[in-house]
């Protein structure tokens, strides 16, 4: 009964955020379950109900995050892009928005740098950019770009987006501050590489 009570009041997902936030401020090492419990207002032991172990919960994290992303990808694939923007343009604006928008889930899923937690990271990350430049590949045949059969030109393309979020992160500004640069970012890693070398 008290487990049950337990479960509703501290879910999953309430936790998960908690311990999002502690992961980006503390670093991964400087928290505990006890930590997070504490955070949270509850003991420690209310959080092994859910999660055995800190690694466990980390994942999840990342795992949830990574899916996140994954699925505003699909949703920008099935949709026209915005007006004077090519489909590939508006996956890489829509992948920026989500960085600056969601601050705490890009830097756990591409900017810690923990070594104990890198390898939870890794595989996520190589799916994501796998997803990624499938969904461009495919968008850079539609519209006949230049340099579609350019091996190189989907990781460019995701480094210069995480670039991006990485320096505009720091100063925790929204999408909408920044989104004439972003646009034009975007515009110059679509164009910028073949009309520099055309």
């Amino acid at each position: 009964m008290a487990r049950r009570a337990v479960d509703q009041e501290l879910s999953r997902e309430r936790i998960m955020e908690a311990a999002r936030h502690l992961f980006i401020t503390k670093g991964y090492r400087g928290i505990s379950m006890r930590s997070i419990g504490q955070h949270l207002g509850y003991s420690h032991g209310s959080l092994y109900y859910h999660f055995k172990e800190k690694a466990e919960l980390f994942y999840a994290i990342v795992v949830k995050d990574f899916e996140s992303l994954t699925h505003l990808c699909e949703q920008v694939a099935k949709r026209a892009p915005a007006e004077g923007l090519t489909k590939t343009e508006q996956l890489m604006l829509e992948f920026i928005k989500f960085g600056l928008e969601h601050p705490h889930q890009y830097e756990i899923m591409f900017m810690l740098r923990d070594e104990e937690i890198l390898a939870y990271c890794r595989s996520e990350q190589t799916k994501c950019f796998n997803m990624f430049e499938s969904i461009v590949r495919s968008f850079l045949q539609e519209e006949k770009h230049p340099m579609e059969n350019n091996p190189s030109l989907p990781l460019s393309m995701f480094l210069g987006m995480h670039g991006f979020i990485s320096y505009y992160i720091q100063d925790r500004l929204t999408f909408e501050e920044i989104k004439a640069a972003a646009v034009a970012h975007v515009k110059i890693l679509s164009h910028g590489c073949y009309r520099i070398t055309s």
